[in-house]
């Protein structure tokens, strides 16, 4: 194996997660990306190719991120956190429990990062508006965001890099995820809420003024609600998912612009383009690994321990993977995991996927989402430490995520 490519994919990944001076992360991920092509150490072919392989992340992440900033743009989003709030009638803790719904709902249908970077500022504009604390509220929108997005295929971006072009149809998925999720969704819930009981206790103020929803709002719950469907049908029929997202949120917007007679610059600008560059640098950070033989030894490692115990296996390689996602992003790890388990049982592969999804609760650098969470929350002036959601994390996280664990081997 090749020490200098080694060494760049760990130095790129850690600056991913770390951002020295305040760079985006994409720059990390493609400058170890382009540092990979200068020295030799990967051919500009395999480069290509690795960059070609993400194509249908690339789409379902530009069509999702324009549903979800045209949603954002149209007070969608506002709306339905004040609708929240008005029927919580005076109740903190019935005000958790919607936003917790509201969160499953926009993660399930809309992805996980959607859930991070719209819902977080609508949450902290109902909990204001309610005269609450609004940490405890803002803590949903990150821990829902993770537990919620396996749902579906489209709730996460990383399940698309996991399976890539072996997605199983949509009754595939429902019958191997359908009850991890809930498990996910429920101890995640519990737990939390048993955590900041004492904050959401305190009543709140209901006496919000009803705000009619916007036609543009409108449509843009339709159209979010349009391409649920489409995905749905997609994925039934085990079609790839990234040009029908694309199609749906172009189409949308389109639509929204049109009837509202909008320029589309301020849509375009309020979406986060960089992730695209970012996911692709990770792409050939992870062919790089490929090429030195890295992805070969792990599916060995994971063959041979099969052989002996399948579940043991399977939950095993759930929860390494779930930790580990929590040193170099759910991302990279969502990326070598798939190339890996291309050839294993699909118990060891769901189980995997699982620990990438949900093993980002533990921290703060666990996910995109997480990480599009916190950035969120400092645009509203609130902050937390990494070690003050280590400590949360530490708590939430590991019994949904064996609960899931072993609610996938029955």
């Amino acid at each position: 194996m090749s020490i200098a490519t080694l060494v760049i994919a760990a130095l790129a990944t850690a600056g991913v997660v770390v951002r020295p001076f305040n760079l985006p992360e994409a720059v990390w991920a493609v400058g170890g990306a382009a540092l990979l092509v200068l020295f030799g150490l990967l051919p500009i072919r395999d480069a290509a190719a690795g960059i070609a392989k993400g194509t249908d992340v690339y789409l379902f992440l530009a069509g999702m991120m324009l549903l979800a900033d045209l949603g954002r743009q149209e007070g969608l989003f506002d709306w339905l956190a004040e609708f929240a709030v008005r029927h919580a009638r005076g109740s903190g803790k019935r005000l958790f429990l919607l936003i917790y719904g509201v969160g499953v709902l926009v993660t399930v249908f809309l992805s996980n990062d959607a859930t991070a970077v719209v819902l977080t500022p609508a949450v902290y504009a109902a909990a204001k508006a309610a005269g609450a604390k609004p940490l405890p509220y803002l803590f949903i929108c990150a821990f829902v965001a993770n537990a919620a997005s396996f749902v579906l295929p489209i709730s996460n971006p990383a399940n698309l890099v996991v399976f890539g072009a072996h997605m199983p149809p949509l009754a595939s998925w429902l019958g191997a995820f359908a009850l991890p999720s809930l498990v996910a969704i429920v101890l995640t819930f519990a737990v939390l809420r048993s955590r900041v009981g004492t904050a959401i206790a305190i009543p709140v103020r209901d006496e919000l003024a009803p705000r009619p929803l916007s036609r543009g709002g409108f449509l843009a719950g339709l159209g979010i609600c349009a391409t649920g469907v489409v995905l749905l049908a997609a994925s039934a029929r085990g079609v790839n998912l990234g040009l029908p997202t694309f199609c749906a949120g172009v189409a949308t917007a389109v639509l929204v612009l049109s009837l509202n007679r909008q320029s589309p610059w301020p849509l375009f600008a309020g979406v986060s383009w960089s992730v695209l560059p970012l996911v692709a640098g990770l792409f050939v950070l992870v062919e790089a690994l490929r090429h030195v033989g890295v992805i070969e030894a792990l599916a060995l490692l994971v063959r041979r321990a099969a052989v002996y115990w399948l579940p043991g296996t399977a939950i095993g390689a759930g929860a390494i993977v779930a930790f580990a996602a929590n040193l170099t992003n759910n991302l990279p790890a969502a990326l070598v995991a798939g190339s890996s388990l291309v050839h294993a049982p699909s118990s060891i592969v769901g189980a995997v996927l699982i620990g990438v999804d949900l093993g980002p609760n533990l921290s703060v650098t666990g996910s995109l989402a997480t990480l599009l969470w916190l950035i969120a929350l400092r645009r509203e002036g609130e902050t937390i430490g990494a070690c003050d959601f280590l400590k949360l994390g530490m708590i939430v996280m590991p019994p949904a995520l064996f609960g899931a664990l072993l609610a996938s081997m029955v």
